[in-house]
Formats: C-alpha cells, sequence, structure tokens
C-alpha cells in the first residue's frame, strides 16, 4: 500500500492517496495511546509502586509525575527534529528509547535509578507528541483536519482509560516489574507499527536548522504565542475538573463517593466525546479558534456557576459541573491542530510543540495551586479560578486571526 500511495501522490497531490491517510492516523492514535499508557496509566497501580519501592505518598506521586518533568525539557527539540527529519524516524527512536528505559526499569528496585529511568522514558515519549500531530496535518486535507485531530486527541484518554484497566491485574500477577515489561513490548511493537506503516508524501524538503532556530522562529510568532497562552489558561480548569471534581462534589456537596467517582469517569467520556465533536465543527465552519472561544466562554460560564453553587445541592451542582468539566477537556484538538495551521512554513511540529509545552507546564502547577487555594479560601475559590481562567483564555484569543481555509491539497507540512 505504502509504494504505491507514494507514487499516487506525486502525480495527484495528498488528496490522491484518501485512504492511505487513514492508516497514518490510525499508527499515529496508536502511538500516542501507548505513550499515554505510562504517562497516566501509571497511576493505576500507584499501590504496587508504593510497595515495590517503599514509598510514601509523597514519593509516589513524585514518581508518576516525573515522566512529565521529561516531557517536558525535550518537546520542542523532538518537534524540531520531526520537522527536519521526518515524522518516522522520530516516533521510532522515541518509542524505542521509552521501550529502554520501562525495560531497565523492570529490573530496578532503587526508587531514584527508577525515577531517572521514568524520565527518560517521558523525554523519549515525547517524540510521539509533536511528531504524531504533524504526521495528521501532513496527510489530512483542512476540510477534516480537524476531525482527524480530534480522533488523535481521543488516544490519550482511550490510552489511560485501557492501562487503567489492564495494569492493576497485571501487577496483580506479575508485579511492578512486569508492569513494566508489558509496557516496554507496548512501546516496542508500536515503534514497529510506526516504522512499517508511517510515510510522508514525497518531494517534501526538509527544514533546516536546528532546535534553537526552530524554537525562535515559531516564538517570534505573536499569533502563536497567543494561542499557546489560551491553551495555557484553558489547561487550569480542565485539571482543576479532572483532578478535585470527585472531592467537591462528594466532601464539599455531599453526593456518596461512588456517585462523585462515576460523574468523574462521565465526565471523561463526554470530555472525550466533546473532543470529536469540535473536530467534525470546526471542519464544517472552516475555523477553528471561533468553537474554541464558545467553548472557552462555556467553561469559564459553567465554572463561574459552579462556583456560586457551592456548597449547595450537590445533584444541582454536579448538574453543572460535570459538563463543564467535560468541556473543559473537550478544547485539546481545537489548539493543537490551530497550532499546527498557524505555524511559520516547515515549523507545523515545533509550534505544536511549544504549544504543548505550555500545556505541560499548567498540567504540572495546577492541581497544586487549586489544592492551595481550596485548603485556604474553600471550593468556590478554587471554582472561581478555573471561571478566571477560563476567561483570560477568551481574551487571548480576542482578534486573533487564523490563515482562511486551503485547498483539500494544501498542507502545513509542505509549506516549506
Amino acid at each position: 500500500m505504502v509504494p504505491f500511495c507514494g507514487i499516487a501522490l506525486y502525480g495527484r497531490g495528498v488528496s490522491g492517496c484518501g485512504r492511505y491517510r487513514w492508516v497514518v492516523l490510525a499508527v499515529g492514535t496508536l502511538a500516542q495511546a501507548a505513550t499515554a499508557t505510562y504517562f497516566l496509566g501509571l497511576a493505576a497501580v500507584t499501590p504496587a509502586l508504593r510497595d515495590h519501592f517503599g514509598l510514601g505518598l509523597a514519593g509516589v506521586g513524585a514518581l508518576v509525575g516525573v515522566t512529565s518533568v521529561g516531557l517536558v525539557v525535550t518537546l520542542i527539540a523532538w518537534g524540531s527534529a520531526a520537522d527536519r527529519f521526518g515524522e518516522r524516524g522520530v516516533m521510532a527512536v522515541g518509542l524505542v528509547g521509552a521501550a529502554g528505559a520501562l525495560g531497565a526499569a523492570a529490573f530496578v528496585a532503587d526508587p531514584v535509578v527508577a525515577g531517572g529511568l521514568l524520565a527518560l522514558a517521558g523525554a523519549s515519549g515525547a517524540s510521539v507528541n509533536a511528531a504524531s500531530g504533524r504526521a495528521v496535518l501532513t496527510w489530512f486535507p483542512a476540510a477534516n483536519r480537524g476531525m482527524a485531530m480530534a480522533v488523535r486527541q481521543t488516544s490519550v484518554p482511550v490510552g489511560a482509560a485501557l492501562a487503567a484497566v489492564a495494569l492493576p491485574s497485571i501487577a496483580g500477577a506479575g508485579g511492578v516489574p512486569a508492569v513494566f515489561a508489558t509496557l516496554a513490548c507496548t512501546c516496542l511493537v508500536t515503534a514497529l507499527a510506526v516504522t512499517i506503516w508511517v510515510r510522508e508524501p514525497p518531494g517534501r524538503p526538509r527544514t533546516p536548522g536546528g532546535p534553537a532556530t526552530s524554537a525562535r522562529t515559531v516564538l517570534a510568532d505573536r499569533r502563536l504565542l497567543r494561542l499557546s497562552l489560551a491553551g495555557l489558561l484553558l489547561v487550569v480548569p480542565q485539571f482543576l475538573g479532572s483532578v478535585f471534581l470527585v472531592e467537591v462534589l462528594h466532601d464539599g456537596s455531599g453526593l456518596p463517593l461512588g456517585v462523585a467517582a462515576g460523574l468523574l469517569a462521565l465526565t471523561q467520556v463526554l470530555g472525550a466525546l466533546g473532543r470529536l465533536a469540535n473536530g467534525v465543527w470546526s471542519d464544517r465552519v472552516a475555523n477553528r479558534l471561533g468553537p474554541l472561544r464558545v467553548v472557552a466562554v462555556a467553561v469559564a460560564a459553567g465554572f463561574a456557576v459552579s462556583a456560586v453553587l457551592q456548597p449547595g445541592p450537590g445533584p444541582l451542582l454536579a448538574a453543572v459541573l460535570v459538563p463543564a468539566a467535560a468541556l473543559a477537556i473537550s478544547w485539546n484538538g481545537l489548539v493543537f491542530t490551530a497550532a499546527g495551521e498557524l505555524a511559520p512554513p516547515g515549523r507545523a511540529a515545533t509550534a505544536m510543540a511549544v504549544s504543548n509545552t505550555a500545556n505541560y507546564v499548567a498540567a504540572a502547577a495546577t492541581p497544586t495551586l487549586g489544592g492551595l487555594l481550596a485548603q485556604v479560601a474553600g471550593w468556590p475559590a478554587m471554582l472561581g479560578l478555573g471561571a478566571v481562567a477560563a476567561l483570560g483564555a477568551v481574551g487571548a484569543l480576542h482578534r486573533l486571526v487564523e490563515p482562511g481555509r486551503r485547498t483539500s491539497a494544501s498542507n502545513p507540512g509542505r509549506r516549506t
């Protein structure tokens, strides 16, 4: 299939091989899900990790969180590498590196060494975040690029959910080493799939310059900076809703713990469906930023009303907060796609990496900040923070203009 697609593309452009782009989307989605299994899935086996490494709550939290540290410090460099060398090699090398680090962690008993290996796995897995998004932008025309990117973005909660289901049983049967070995094998199999099936449209020149050059080019674009700021601010209500929803509904408003946990699961499902819906919506209106503004306004309103209602009746609060929290999960694909489309020529992966870096910085800081605010000033203040941050995102997006609709053959990866 791949050689045939390459020949077809020379004569008819990216749209000439419609079926192959779905293969690229499937493999890119699989790669993103594979990294999510350890970025987010390890949280499902924290009791086993505590027993295996002899850690307390703070220690196991640091161990699980160190993967994100590795991602943040390497994401822009991986994005630049994808722009310069292409998606396939970058994703394959990163996934093999992650597999090696996770496999080595299976033989380690020292938590400090394990933490270093998980940081390395995070740094390696960062390759997938930018490169898989660039692959989707490369192969899909503007008319359905938003939908395709939304499908890719759902891979994160799907991968985390699959890990949450599978890893506890694996830990029970074979312990923590079996967990790390399983995650390593998942990355290796995915690397093989990437190597076999991911290709770039032929005839596309590479982008010159290293990570520093690419980063400077992207950071000089004020539109991308404003978009990244909007994403950073929208992460605040996203993580406040995801991390503290159970606490707010159970401890803050008296709903039974099982009901509150079930509503959190519902929120995640609705958020994933929202990502798909927003992607299709943005394709139909030929615009990413318009739907993003609407979502940001709705999130701000939902969190503001929730702040007023808390500590009111739990069912009433849930009726407002669950949809607001789901909307706060649904916007990522819009920002990611817009970043690639707003990027300077040949810098789509770098632009998406810069945007993602801002998101991860906010994701790291928000739970601590939200918890402290709730402890000092109460749940209404914490919910109010989500509303204020979403309003700040609306301000960052004000009068931000994106390029007009490209033709079906146009695509950011070919503007080099």
